[in-house]
Formats: C-alpha cells, structure tokens, sequence
C-alpha cells in the first residue's frame, strides 16, 4: 500500500492541494476586498458613463463586427466575468501576490475610467430587434454600451488570463486546466462582440491595456524581486 506523504506528493494531488491552500489563505480580505472593488468600480463606470465630458463618438465598424453574429447564449459568457476575474485573488498565495492583484485591476480600471471620461465612446446603434434576444435585451437595458473604447470587459478578462496562467503553472497544474484558462478568456472576448456590447477596436484596445498593465507590474515585481536579493 501506498504511503500517505507518497499519495501527497503526486503531481494530481500536489497542484489540488496547492490550489486549495491558496483559497484558504486571507480567504476573508479576498472575499471583502473583491466585493467593495467590483462594487467600488461598477459605481464610477456608471457615473462616468452618465456624466461625459461632451457627447460620445460612435466608434466605427469594421468588416469582422459584421461577421460575428449575435447571440443570446453569449450573454453568459458575458456575464461570467465577473466569477473568472475573482479567481487570481482568490488563488493569490500571500499577501504581495494579493496586493499585486489588486494594484493592476485597480490601475486598469482607472486608466479606463479617465479614458471613458476624457474621450467618451459608444458602440453604434445596431439594427437588431432586441425582443428576439431576451437575455441581451436585459443587458441593453441596464448597459447601453457607452464606455465603448477601450473595453475593460476584455481587459479585466485579458489580464485575470495572465494571472491565472503564472498561478496555474506554479503550482504544476496540467496542460488541460491551463487550455481551460486560455479558452475561458478568449470565450469572454468574444462575447463582447456576440452581444454588440463592444466593436473590434473596444476590443484591442482593451487587450492592448491589459497587456501593458500584466507587463508593468510584472517588471515592477522583478525589480522588488531582485533589489530584495541584492
């Protein structure tokens, strides 16, 4: 029979486990501190969206806007963001890895918020009927796709990506969980077209931000890193 440290040690159980212990760590600040910042932020997303600088531009369309259709059943993926950008903080092993989570999205959510209020942007009127699409219908609602450039929904979706993979590989986690990571993202990216919530440029724009935020704060973590050792 097997020994118990030699189960332990195993790469299926090893990665489990790790991810378990990072949950239970500061499991109570993660969990306040992700609520007030999702909360804290749909605040000003919405008062910035209500209260522009000058009138909107519609941002313009290009030929891939009018290949992806429209899709009701993309509204949960759409929605689903707001579970995966919980998940970094939620894994974060220590406090530095939790404060850093927290200073990207809080530094992405502001340069968009300035962006969205110095150049207020909207995505165009589509002709589509809305009553055909309940659930989008629901969202149209409440979000009339103002804060249209850059889309934060992609970049919050981008950069949870990068957190999440650095995560998964420190622990060993296998290839399948870290492939289920990737596609989550891309999933969410292109529900931000599939509901007319964004149009392409919204979209890079807001993965060309993520991307520069990820790289900042991973170059401003190697130089913590590195002074610390010298």
């Amino acid at each position: 029979m097997a020994s118990v440290s030699s189960v332990a040690s195993s790469p299926a159980v090893a990665w489990y486990l790790a991810l378990a212990r990072r949950i239970a760590t500061l499991w109570v600040p993660k969990m306040v501190g992700t609520t007030l910042g999702i909360s804290g932020f749909f605040f000003l997303y919405f008062w910035v969206m209500h209260n522009p600088l000058w009138q909107p531009t519609v941002m313009p369309l290009t030929p891939l806007d009018h290949w992806v259709g429209v899709s009701d059943d993309a509204m949960l993926l759409y929605g689903s963001l707001w579970f995966y950008i919980s998940l970094p903080p939620a894994f974060a092993k220590n406090k530095a890895e939790l404060w850093a989570c927290a200073r990207d999205a809080a530094l992405m959510a502001a340069v968009g918020l300035v962006v969205f209020w110095v150049f207020p942007t909207v995505v165009p009127a589509f002709a589509v009927d809305w009553a055909r699409y309940p659930a989008l219908q629901f969202l149209k609602s409440a979000d009339a796709g103002g804060n249209a450039f850059p889309s934060l929904h992609v970049a919050f979706a981008v950069l949870a990506a990068v957190q999440l993979g650095r995560q998964l590989r420190s622990v060993g986690a296998p290839a399948w969980l870290r492939v289920v990571n990737l596609m989550w993202a891309v999933g969410i990216v292109y529900s931000t077209l599939a509901t007319r919530q964004h149009v392409l440029l919204d979209v890079l724009g807001g993965a060309l931000l993520a991307g520069a935020i990820s790289w900042a704060g991973s170059w401003r973590d190697w130089r913590v890193w590195t002074e610390a050792r010298g």
